[in-house]
């Protein structure tokens, strides 16, 4: 991981000032570098030995930055990983503009690796994620999404760029085809797994360790699985509570939002979706040889659900 965070710091310069000092409070503002992680580890639990996985796991660690700024500016959020975002601090204008600088280095450095299937792979899977956000968008104020709807844009939006870091790494060490998708697989479970729990933590952690501000979901709109579980196991009362805040963005009800997903349950069972996603994780690297790399993609899968930042 220093080696790919050298990379990171050597592709991320440009001659504009602008774009390096946004991309560099970015990018050194922590995080949990999951999504590149998982280039390496399955690279390696498929035997592969060269060196293009440092710099696919950048493209991945930069993708997913771009993600980041864009979706700060569009959920008007001023607060990520315990600091001021870089909308808060930079502006809109910038950040976006810097989000997309981002993605055109990423799509620069995978060419190097001359593989059309690690483009396809990266390719499909921005597109899928833009999809995702354009959905999620949609879904705001909207009480009568079901667990299905939300799945999918978890899916889309969150899971696939694991998904598709999984699948890089089972490319680049020429897998078989049953071993790629059960890379694909694992990264598909252990993202759902991942956005399960932030969807918990917006209701039950601590904002110093999430850095972030608890209820933001819910003062966006946002019908996340705890919120649409409550409304399906809640009374006439609870429902209404919930469909209100949802439909309206009333964070100024956040505490009685919380006392019925409390009442019903909501938490515990969003908790327990995301062990069973990191469970079917799990199963799939079942055919995987027992090396420290599996060691450590099962180890992270279960880290998936059980975090409490």
């Amino acid at each position: 991981m220093s080696l790919v965070d050298n990379v990171i710091r050597t592709r991320l310069h440009s001659k504009v000032a602008l774009v390096n000092q946004v991309s560099a409070y970015i990018t050194n503002s922590g995080g949990k570098r999951l999504r590149p992680a998982l280039v390496i580890l399955s690279a390696k639990a498929f035997g592969y030995t060269g060196q293009h996985h440092h710099n696919l796991a950048a493209v991945v660690e930069f993708i997913h930055t771009a993600t980041l700024l864009h979706d700060d500016v569009v959920d008007e959020s001023d607060m990520r990983r315990g600091n001021a975002t870089a909308s808060a601090l930079f502006g809109n204008a910038a950040s976006v503009l810097v989000g997309d600088f981002l993605y055109s280095r990423a799509f620069q450095m995978m060419v190097d690796v001359s593989d059309m299937r690690v483009m396809r792979t990266l390719a499909d899977a921005t597109n899928t994620i833009a999809e995702g956000e354009v959905l999620q968008l949609l879904n705001r104020h909207d009480a009568s999404v079901d667990a299905a709807n939300y799945l999918h844009v978890i899916h889309c939006k969150t899971a696939k760029l694991f998904e598709a870091a999984m699948r890089l790494g089972a490319i680049l060490a020429k897998a078989d085809e049953a071993s790629e998708e059960a890379a694909a697989k694992y990264g598909m479970h252990m993202g759902t797994a991942f956005q399960l729990v932030d969807d918990v933590l917006d209701y039950s952690g601590d904002e110093h360790e999430t850095g972030k501000n608890l209820g933001d979901d819910l003062s966006e709109g946002k019908p996340t699985l705890p919120l649409i579980y409550a409304m399906q196991h809640g009374d006439a009362n609870q429902v209404a509570v919930v469909r209100q805040a949802i439909e309206q963005g009333e964070l100024a009800r956040f505490a009685e939002v919380l006392q019925v997903i409390q009442q019903t349950g909501a938490l515990a069972y969003t908790r327990q979706q995301a062990q069973r996603e990191a469970n079917e994780a799990c199963a799939a690297l079942a055919s995987l040889p027992d090396t420290e790399y599996k060691q450590s993609l099962l180890q992270l899968a279960n880290f998936a659900a059980a975090r409490q930042f």
